[in-house]
Parts: structure tokens; sequence; C-alpha cells
């Protein structure tokens, strides 16, 4: 990227004429060089100072122009995900530069300088040429590693601070020619540096100043445009990623890889670091199974994509690419309308700031499409949160994320759909399709397919110009890709034979609350979410609608001056706002609802919009638990028995059926003040007294229910994929979602069955509660309860427990 801007400074004063390039790009052009000769300029000020700055050591590890590019492009890169109207706070921005650069100092370093100077084109054709070959051996050969110490703490913010003020003192900004008036230019600064006040949380009038950097809002105005020229760590790798062997060992080549995410948590850090290897290997196995699947772009479904973002986005799922409209002030005779019009100006800002941020997303997404489509495949290393579940470490174009990016990729190997993925195809459409269909049985979903014949060879003859049936779907990109394979093979003399490279996905049921039920055994529960034989698909969010909305209009019958939730029920009782809630914690719910309340537009005033939420969230979880009587009795054992260790100042921990040792990271913070060359810093910190860390109890109790059954839901998809693995399938999972060809869907579906009677078979709250004893012999801990009489047996004759 430095070459490059060489390159366009030296057109420039060869030509004596700025190239025309994109906004971002130009941009960037304009800042280079002042910004470079700032960096230039601090790092020999550094070097002769007497009493030199705390980041003095390695304000010098980068050469001025690498260090220069790495500050722009954080600094946008944080403008472009924020909501926060081109404001990015200062002390994020100082610490996420820093630690930009220390890991830019962390890559590997070519041979000598010599080689450098003279033979460095040569030098990199061969690399790649050696990479391509699968040949990394003699890679690691050529290039050697230096030993850097981790910096302190404080360092990062502290360089991080120190560029960012060079970066505010360098680049400006001005209207494009055409838009001037006469007068000299409108030249100002690209960026600003100024308190900004927001409330804590949604509905509180209490506000807090925060220091930020503000950009310019010609800046922000053409960044979503121009986001694809932006530069983005970890692609997609186009060799297999290393295999895991411990912490730090696995995944990329060469940039920073770590198993797991632990976000600075010390003691999950030094639990990983402490673990044999011999204990990790299922998981570390497990883990190399969805980093060896090789994907590719589906071409036909990033052109439709492509054509429809051209054109302007608001369909298929992509956002619209112009801002709604803020509403002009009423006249003086309308002040009753005053209160109305700045909630009308509140949300079309709210809009427009989330639409940036979406768009900036959009381009993202595609323009790693774009890079990589034309390749033969590529791989995505994954890693693990503390939980144990797995994540590309891509962030942007993977099959973790939205519809866009699902029906954009699909398997680089294609197998025949068979008879068997020729009927799993169809389900699958009509499960993408969505709208009530998903909730048929396989039979009627592929009826419902069958109805739609003429729509599906339309759709994948003519997405544009025809009658468009795809964008009627749930997941219209998905649904469009599944019409183009299907219209294939029916277009085809021997349909079985047809080559199918997509993934056919098949989902758990309410998952949460399947695990609970298989760990509670309760007969009528484990019926409810599908782990018993049914001739169609349980639906238990129309059981738990029916509750929700007998306890709301039992509530908006009650007297408002003795019941304060009668008012909030009215509100809610008349309007058919129910969403799936597909997680069993409060704040998960609370989001869910509110969301759901913003698009119907129903409720205008912020503070009620979220006490609403509160309440409807309290009455869905009320529903849930009359439900699931003996999943809420495991809930409640569980935090009932984190309370009792974080009453000794203990992180609630266990090791997973597969051997990960899991750490619950909630710890009290504090405020930890440096002093910068910007301003006062205040980072927050995992609190000590007495050398101890002081623990959160209430997030330790409330957290451990919904974080054990994640544990088990990510040690299911580890044995799931290694069961794959052997049997030879193609895998690839998300949460509670597994993908395999359609051709062996069906093998699939009987492997995850039995994985799942092998899971809870095991004595896994028998195990948990014995290493609580063992690690707190002292402590007394709640018998578990009762468990029910259900036979784990029947889930291998469930067809729908994962549809």
């Amino acid at each position: 990227m430095v070459e490059e801007y060489k390159d366009l400074e030296r057109v420039m004063r060869e030509k004596k004429l700025a190239p025309s390039l994109p906004y971002v790009k130009a941009l960037f052009l304009g800042w280079f060089e002042p910004l470079r000769e700032a960096i230039a300029r601090e790092q020999k000020v550094q070097q002769t100072k007497k009493h030199k700055a705390a980041f003095a050591p390695h304000i010098d590890l980068l050469p001025p122009d690498k260090m220069a590019l790495i500050v722009m492009y954080n600094i946008m890169g944080l403008v472009m995900v924020g909501n926060q109207d081109g404001c990015v706070q200062v002390v994020q921005a100082a610490v996420h530069i820093g630690m930009a650069i220390e890991q830019e100092r962390k890559k590997t370093v070519v041979v000598d300088e010599d080689s450098l100077s003279k033979e460095k084109e040569i030098l990199r054709k061969h690399v790649n040429v050696l990479i391509k070959r699968k040949r990394l051996r003699e890679v690691q050969n050529l290039l050697v590693k230096e030993e850097i110490k981790p910096w302190g703490r404080d360092t990062q913010p502290k360089l991080g601070s120190c560029l960012i003020e060079l970066l505010t003192e360098t680049t400006y900004v001005q209207p494009p020619l055409n838009q001037l008036a006469d007068g000299p230019p409108d030249v100002r600064p690209a960026f600003r540096h100024r308190f900004k006040a927001a409330a804590k949380s949604p509905g509180q009038k209490l506000v807090k100043n925060y220091v930020v950097m503000e950009c310019d809002s010609l800046v922000l105005t053409g960044l979503d445009k121009t986001a694809k020229h932006m530069l983005i760590p970890y692609v997609p790798m186009l060799v297999p990623p290393r295999k895991w062997k411990g912490y730090d060992k696995g995944g990329h080549l060469f940039l920073p890889s770590y198993v797991m995410r632990t976000h600075g948590s010390r003691k999950q850090v030094d639990a990983m670091r402490n673990i044999s290897g011999k204990q990790m290997m299922k998981v570390f196995e497990a883990l190399d199974m969805p980093g060896s699947t090789k994907w590719r772009v589906n071409k036909k479904v990033l052109s439709m994509a492509e054509s429809i973002w051209a054109k302007g986005g608001n369909i298929a799922g992509l956002v619209d690419r112009e801002d709604v409209p803020v509403p002009d002030k009423p006249p003086l005779e309308g002040l009753t309308e005053v209160p109305k019009w700045k909630w009308s100006v509140r949300k079309a800002k709210k809009i427009n700031q989330e639409r940036h941020s979406q768009r900036c997303d959009t381009e993202l997404k595609l323009s790693v499409a774009r890079k990589i489509k034309d390749e033969e495949g590529f791989y995505y290393p994954h890693n693990l949160d503390f939980r144990g579940r797995a994540y590309p470490m891509h962030p942007h174009l993977n099959h973790l994320s939205s519809d866009l990016c699902r029906g954009v990729l699909e398997f680089a190997e294609g197998r025949p759909l068979g008879k068997s993925g020729f009927c799993w195809l169809k389900i699958h459409l009509a499960n993408l399709h969505a709208g009530g269909v998903e909730k048929l049985s396989y039979e009627d979903c592929k009826a419902f397919v069958d109805h739609h014949i003429d729509d599906i060879f339309d759709s994948a003859a003519n997405p544009v110009n025809g009658n468009r049936w795809w964008l009627t779907a749930e997941d219209p990109l998905q649904c469009l890709a599944s019409c183009i394979n299907l219209s294939e093979a029916l277009n085809s003399p021997s349909p079985h034979t047809v080559i199918s490279h997509l993934p056919i996905h098949l989902d758990g049921s309410c998952n949460g609350l399947q695990h609970h039920a298989a760990l509670g055994r309760d007969s009528l529960e484990a019926a409810a979410v599908n782990l018993g034989a049914g001739e169609k698909p349980a639906n238990v969010y129309s059981e738990i609608a029916v509750r929700v909305h007998e306890i709301m209009k039992r509530d908006s019958n009650k007297d408002p001056t003795t019941s304060p939730n009668a008012l909030l029920a009215q509100v809610l009782v008349n309007q058919t706002v129910m969403t799936s809630v597909y997680g069993v914690t409060y704040v998960g719910a609370r989001k869910q609802i509110k969301r759901r309340l913003e698009e119907k537009c129903l409720i205008t005033d912020d503070r009620l919009l979220f006490t609403v939420a509160c309440y409807a969230a309290k009455v869905t979880l009320a529903a849930l638990g009359e439900t699931f009587q003996a999943a809420r009795g495991i809930m409640a054992w569980l935090g009932d028995c984190a309370k009792v260790i974080a009453s000794e100042n203990q992180p609630v921990r266990w090791t997973t059926p597969l051997g990960l040792p899991v750490v619950q990271p909630y710890c009290k913070n504090e405020r930890h003040l440096i002093r910068t060359s910007l301003q006062v810093l205040a980072l927050q910190r995992e609190k000590l007294t007495f050398w101890r860390f002081q623990i959160d109890g209430r997030k330790q109790r409330t957290a451990c229910p919904p974080k054990f059954v994640h544990s088990l839901d990510g040690s299911h998809m580890m044995m799931t994929a290694l069961a794959c693995r052997d049997a030879g399938l193609c895998f690839e999972g998300v949460h509670d979602s597994f993908w395999t060809h359609a051709c062996d869907v069906a093998q699939m579906n009987e492997i995850l069955r039995k994985k799942i009677v092998e899971l809870y078979s095991m004595p896994i709250l028998e195990n948990l509660l014995e290493s609580f004893q063992v690690s707190y012999p002292a402590l007394t801990f709640p018998p578990f309860p009762e468990r029910g009489d259900f036979d784990l047996q029947e889930v291998l004759e469930s067809p729908y427990m994962f549809n």
C-alpha cells in the first residue's frame, strides 16, 4: 500500500495533475505526505530529546510512511463501523491505532536489507509460488520472525494519541470545485477533537460527555460510496490454514492468530496457555475441520447483488443507498408539533447513521467478493470465543454473516445431488423462502416448491426482468442461488447427477431450549422442541405467544394506579409485535423486542419504547418459564452455584466435554488514568484489590446458565464436525446450524442426532458439580434438580430436531 501511494505521488509530480481516484483514495493521497512528514519529524524529535516520551522507543519501530497509512486506515475504519455520526471516542481510537502498529511490527520481516532493496520483487514472487504449491516449510525458511516483547498496556494509547494529534494537525478537506462559491476555497480540518454528549443507555436523561474524534461531514458523505477501497486485514486464505497446535500456533501463516478471543481476560489467557496440547487435541482437530472447508464465490449471485447495489439497493435485503429526509421544523404557529418533530428528527438521523454503517459494511463485503471471485477456492481460519463457539477470523465476507454473504458463498467442491439431495434441495429452498413455510412438514415443503416450479424457473432465468418471486423470500439471495441450482437439475435429463455446490442448512429448533430439555429430560419440554418424533415440526413460539398475550391482556385490565404494568400492557395488547426470542436471557429478549417495536414505529417516545420492551421481555421470559419448568430449574441451579463461587471472589470455571477450559471473564473494572500528548485518557481495566481481581458477582451469576449451554452447543458442533470428517463429508457449522452438500444431508442429520445422544448420555451436571466441589471443598453447593424420564434414544428417530 505504501508503494501504491508513492507511485501515485510520482505520477502527480510528473504530470502536474492529480490522478482520477475514488474519493477515499484521493483523500488519503492528499493526507499521506503531510502526515508522513509529521511522523518523521516526531521520530527525529524523540531521538534527540533528553527527556523522551513514554512512546519514544516504539514510534521508531516502523517507517513513517507505513505508520501514516496505519493511522489513516484505522481511524477511517472506526468511523465506518460506528453509528455515531462520524465520531469515534478518542480512547478507543488511540488503543486501536497503537494495537495495529504493534501487530504490524510482529509480522514477519523479509530476510536481510540487501535482499529487501535489490531483489524484493523476485523474492515476493518466489514466496507466492511456494505458498500456492503449499511448500510452507520453505516459505518459513525464507522469512525470519523478530522476537518482540509485548508492549505495556499504557504504551498503545500513548503512541496512538500522539499519532492522532499529528493526524488532526496535518489533514484537511475541501468541497469539490463545482460546489465552491466565488471566493477563497473552504479548506477545513478533516478531523476535530471535541466533547460529545451521549446518554449512557436508551431512555435515560442522564448524559455523559465523551471526548471524540469527529470527522468532517464531507469525509462522511463520500466514505460509504468508496469504502471498498479500504485496506482489509485477515482476508480469506488461498491455502489451507495452519492446523492448531497451541494458543498462538495455528490459523494464518504470518498474521497474529490466537485460538481463543479472550478480549484481555488474563484468567482465560492463563487457562489456555497452561492447558496441555493432549487435552485440547479434539478441540484443535474440530476447529481445523471448518477451517479446511474450501469455498468459492457464486458469480451469478454476486452479479445480481452488484446489479441491485449499483441501482441503489433497498431490495433483496440490501440497505437503501439514499438517506431518509430529515423533516423541516414546523412553523411558529405549530408549536404543539415541536416535540413530535424533534422525535422525527432524532429518528431520521439515527436511521441515516445506521444506513451509513450498513452501506460501508455492504461495500466491504462486495469488495472482498470481487477480489476473490476468480479464485479456484479459499479458506476461513476459525478460532473460538471463551464459551467454545467457533467463528471465522475474517470479519466481512463469511458464512456467519448476512444473506448477502451466504448467497454469494458456496462450496468449492461440488457433489452430485442424488435422489436424497434432490429432495433436500427442495426442502432447503422452502425453508429459505420462509413466511411460515419453514414450519411445515418435509412433504408439505416439497409440495410448496412443486407448486412454485414456474416461479423458480422464472427466478433463475430472469431474476431482474421476470416476476421476481425470489425477492419475496425471507433470504432472497440464498433463495435465488437455490432456484438456479434446482432449475439446473430440473432442466437436466438426469436431475440426480447434476452437481451441486450449495451448502444445505440444518438448524436446531430453539436450540438453547433443546439443550436444556436434553439436560432436564422432561418429556413435554423435549416434545415442544422436537427432540421426539413428530409428524411435523412443533412450534414452541406459537404456544409462548399465546401465553404472552394472555398475561398482557390480564395486566391491561388492572387498575393503572395500583399496577404500573397496566398502561404498558395496554400499549402492547392490541398490537402484533411478537418476535421469536431465540435466547433465554432478559437482555437478549429485550433487545429483540425493542428492535421489532422500532421496525413497526408503534411508539414514538424513546423512554416509553425502552420501558415497554423491558416489560415485554419479562413477560416473555415468564411465559417461557411456565412452559419450560425443568429448564428453568436447571438455569436456577446453575445460577445458584455461580453465586456460591462468586461469593468467594472466584470466577465460575468449567471444562467442556471435549476438554476446553472455560473461565467466565466478568470482573469489576476500574478507571486507569494515563496522561498522553493529546489529553488524559481513562482506560478500563480489571480491578485489583490486594493483588486479586475483583469478581463481578451479579454478572457471574446471570451469565452462567446461558454460557454453560453455549459451551455445550459448541461441544456438540465440534463432535459433529469430527464425525463428519471421519465420514468424508464437507462440513461447516454456525453455532446451531450445520451445513453440508445436499447429497450428504441425510447422513449428517443422522450423525448430529447420534452426537446429541452421545453428549447427553454423559453425566454432564454430575461432572460439573464434582468439579465445583473439588475446586472449592469448603463451599456447599445445592443439589441439582431432579430430571424427567425422557428417553434420549428417541432423538435418533426425530426428523425435525434439526430442520
